[in-house]
């Protein structure tokens, strides 16, 4: 999840009331009015930014298709900074050094390359007990049946990272979040894995560790 506040941008010389919005990996502003009343909407991902300015209260952004700016405030400076410098998707998936992990049917290799380098602590393909992170493939409904087995493989404070595909019928966001709550786990976050993955982030309720 990102962040976003109400604001007003400057586009090609105009002032215009909406929301902007400052996600992993692009910057979204949305004019005020329903997309069908054809209300202005301007998305910039960060590798098409050319160069970026924060000052008295501007976020001033150039981009291959022109320039975008927004009255941020206090937030210009701090959103310009989470542009400059994003976070990696170990750090948004909270994989320590230190991280006892399972990882049980991820295929994608960046993510495995990724991991092998910040901790040593992995167990491939089955599950070792106390883990503190578990990511688990999820490709249809039935698969998340597995849910409730996994969450006894975790340490108190540990946490299950269900993957599972955008955009396809057989397991939906609302599937993963039924799963998870039939486990007896609370959803607590929700990541963009990879261009074509999504993952939530369930753990144990405080009141049950």
């Amino acid at each position: 999840m990102g962040q976003d506040v109400g604001t007003k941008a400057e586009i090609a010389g105009k002032r215009i009331a909406g929301k902007a919005f400052l996600e992993s990996d692009y910057v979204l502003f949305r004019a005020g009015g329903s997309a069908r009343s054809g209300a202005q909407r301007v998305k910039i991902a960060f590798k098409d930014i050319q160069s970026l300015e924060a000052r008295k209260g501007w976020l001033r952004i150039r981009h291959a298709g022109g320039s975008l700016d927004l009255e941020l405030g206090a937030r210009a400076e701090k959103w310009a900074e989470k542009i400059r410098s994003p976070r990696s998707l170990l750090d948004k998936l909270g994989v320590k050094p230190s991280s006892r992990v399972a990882v049980l049917g991820i295929a994608d290799e960046d993510f495995r390359t990724q991991l092998a380098a910040r901790t040593t602590e992995i167990s491939e393909g089955k599950l070792r007990k106390d883990s503190d992170l578990i990511f688990f493939a999820a490709a249809k409904r039935s698969d998340l049946s597995r849910v409730k087995t996994l969450s006894a493989s975790l340490s108190k404070a540990g946490a299950i990272w269900i993957v599972y595909p955008k955009g396809r019928s057989e397991i939906t966001e609302n599937d993963v979040l039924a799963g998870g709550k039939a486990a007896g786990l609370v959803d607590v976050k929700v990541v963009s894995f990879s261009p074509t993955h999504t993952a939530l982030k369930f753990v144990i309720p405080i009141s049950k560790r």
